[in-house]
């Protein structure tokens, strides 16, 4: 019993390590954002594409590594994904350009594909029913209070001029995860499948979220009727729907479509969607508005979503015991509303007077918004897991899994474009009740694809500048308000998919 509990310990340190790569690549990338635009001369199309690389090749392959862990090994894929994500962390820590960090964070995610959704199956497999609540919620809350103080170093790290060391700090994490794995940690399959990989569905699927993506991220630039954006879409949509017909014809499909007739597990794959949709876009934007328009430092920045991390640390074990106990229903409606509120309050601040006045603008939103997430996290995440057989667990880890990072792609694509498009169109009208020269207002407006990284061109004379810079603060407010509201209407919508689709029951 005593080796028992020492080899489950290992699991939980093994796969809490290894999260806490993704998590801490995640949270700290976001807040390094402006000073990764400023040293690269990134523009912010570039920004969605560093974001989308790894989330449309991870959601993409998540799948794959999933059903791939089920048939050969879950622990000899995840130390395949681990190795490969230190791989790609190091190139991203050398990029010399936008066009080098992107490629890198491509393979980055492959390599995420491998590994995450092995550490929830790993859990699954080794855990019993009763107690796997409890692992997940351990999980959830030891990887956060791992990777929380990730916004607060990597700001602290920009500040310096040394955003490249949040892809470095992956290394020693993935040695000590590897190490764990391998001395530690039995090695567990599917009860049943064949060694067939279902290599087409990975590439249609990848095919298919990179053109859609490609098209919502190309509008703002040129349009909903350009040639390239339909057909970019066109070529998505085809290669989605011929991912769903090839899955239907497998014998073993990457997705088996069947899962899906569980009516919990797919209203739990819904939520995420929606939910993980919001928290994606919502982060992204944020940050950008602190540092770029309210006169945050990025060190500031990275404190101020750190109540968000703690709440998660403190309650999501709980949260997951108490949901073996009562059911996940009612966390499930109420995380999410929860979540909305949050995003509200977020949404109706304007201009402040920077980080002293935090304490009543941003707090309040932020600690309702953690509260939200620390609700929902545990409890969905068990709800996936329980919901279909044991010997699926790392195929219902990869499709969850890939669903939260879709919804990353899709809303970082769909409702980032639309932050770009109403920064231009406010850029555009207010530049004309300026009464700027010909020359200033070009080299004004020349600036609409940058957003947060807007900057007051050079030429501009003293007595035009402030109001220049009036005009760009407002610009990008006005985009920030819509995000957040969009945000607001997706987090409410998850809790409504909650209401309708997760069972009371235990």
């Amino acid at each position: 019993m005593k080796s028992e509990k020492a080899t489950g310990n290992w699991v939980l340190v093994a796969a809490t390590t290894a999260s806490a790569m993704a998590f801490i690549d995640g949270s700290a990338l976001n807040v390094v954002l402006p000073s990764l635009q400023r040293s690269l001369q990134a523009t912010a199309t570039d920004l969605i594409w560093i974001l989308n690389a790894y989330l449309l090749f991870m959601a993409s392959f998540i799948l794959l590594g999933g059903t791939l862990g089920d048939r050969v090994g879950r622990k000899k894929v995840f130390m395949w994904g681990i190795s490969l994500f230190m791989l790609a962390s190091f190139a991203c820590g050398v990029a010399p350009s936008p066009v080098w960090l992107i490629a890198s964070r491509a393979v980055q995610g492959v390599g995420a594909a491998l590994m995450v959704p092995g550490s929830l199956a790993i859990i699954s497999s080794y855990f019993k029913r009763e107690a796997r609540g409890q692992a997940i919620g351990t999980w959830s809350a030891v990887t956060t209070m791992v990777t929380m103080a990730g916004p607060a170093l990597g700001g602290f790290l920009a500040d310096l001029g040394w955003w490249r060391m949040v892809f470095f700090l992956n290394l020693p994490l993935g040695i000590l995860a590897l190490a764990a794995l391998y001395f530690k940690v039995p090695e567990s399959r599917g009860e049943h499948g064949g060694k067939t990989i279902d290599w087409a569905g990975a590439g249609l699927a990848v095919v298919g979220l990179a053109g859609i993506t490609y098209g919502f991220v190309e509008i703002p630039k040129y349009g909903w009727q350009h040639h390239r954006v339909i057909a970019a879409f066109f070529l998505g949509s085809v290669s989605m729907l011929l991912f769903l017909w090839t899955e239907a014809r497998l014998k073993q499909p990457m997705v088996p479509l069947k899962v899906f007739q569980n009516r919990m597990f797919s209203g739990a794959n819904l939520l995420t969607l929606l939910l993980y949709g919001a928290l994606n876009v919502g982060l992204f934007i944020l940050v950008l508005n602190l540092v770029q328009v309210q006169g945050y430092s990025q060190l500031q920045a990275g404190l101020a979503t750190l109540p968000f991390a703690l709440l998660l640390m403190l309650f999501s074990r709980k949260a997951g015991s108490l949901a073996d106990r009562y059911g996940a229903r009612w966390f499930l409606v109420a995380g999410p509303a929860l979540v909305g509120v949050g995003f509200l309050l977020l949404g109706q601040v304007q201009r402040t007077a920077g980080f002293t006045s935090y304490w009543y603008t941003y707090l309040p939103g932020v600690l309702v918004f953690g509260a939200g997430m620390a609700l929902t996290v545990a409890p969905l995440t068990t709800t996936v897991m329980s919901a279909i057989e044991e010997n699926m667990a790392g195929t219902a880890s990869g499709i969850n899994n890939a669903v939260s990072r879709m919804a990353g792609v899709l809303s970082i694509a769909i409702l980032g474009s639309m932050a770009v498009a109403a920064f231009s169109q406010e850029l555009h009208s207010g530049a004309a009740t300026l009464l700027l020269d010909a020359s200033t207002e070009q080299a004004v407006l020349a600036q609409a694809n940058q957003l947060g990284g807007a900057t007051v061109p050079e030429q501009v004379p003293d007595a035009q500048r402030e109001p220049i810079q009036q005009l760009l603060d407002a610009s990008f407010l006005k985009a920030y308000t819509l995000v957040m509201h969009l945000c607001v209407a997706l987090a409410l919508l998850a809790s409504v998919v909650a209401a309708f689709f997760i069972s009371s029951k235990r």
